[in-house]
């Protein structure tokens, strides 16, 4: 049941730890990389919480909502960082931690 109860939020998290992976790893060839550091670091705390919060979803935990809660926090600073910067993967990644940290308030709500 927890599943398809969760189903929606579980691929944004999916989706948004793909993004991120990508994201840093973009970063990482951007002509002046020192300063995506911050934005590197993120992308890869946000992909960890992301992918650990689907796993958590998707076993039914009963850490499922304060999971939610943490992932969106995160996401919401991984977006925010990812908006300072103007380049298609960091726009790209924003988009997605944006949906994720939706879905994962959308847990909590119910």
């Amino acid at each position: 049941m927890a599943y398809n109860q969760y189903k929606n939020c579980i691929e944004a998290c999916l989706a948004c730890a793909a993004v991120c992976d990508h994201c840093a790893s973009s970063c990482l060839r951007e002509e002046h990389m020192h300063m995506m550091t911050k934005c590197v670091q993120l992308d890869m705390e946000c992909a960890a919480i992301c992918y650990t919060t689907a796993k958590l979803l998707s076993l039914g935990s009963l850490q499922s909502a304060a999971m939610c809660t943490i992932c969106a926090d995160v996401c919401d600073a991984c977006a925010a960082e990812c908006g300072k910067h103007d380049n298609d993967h960091c726009r790209m990644c924003a988009e997605a931690c944006k949906k994720c940290a939706d879905e994962c308030r959308r847990v909590n709500v119910s």
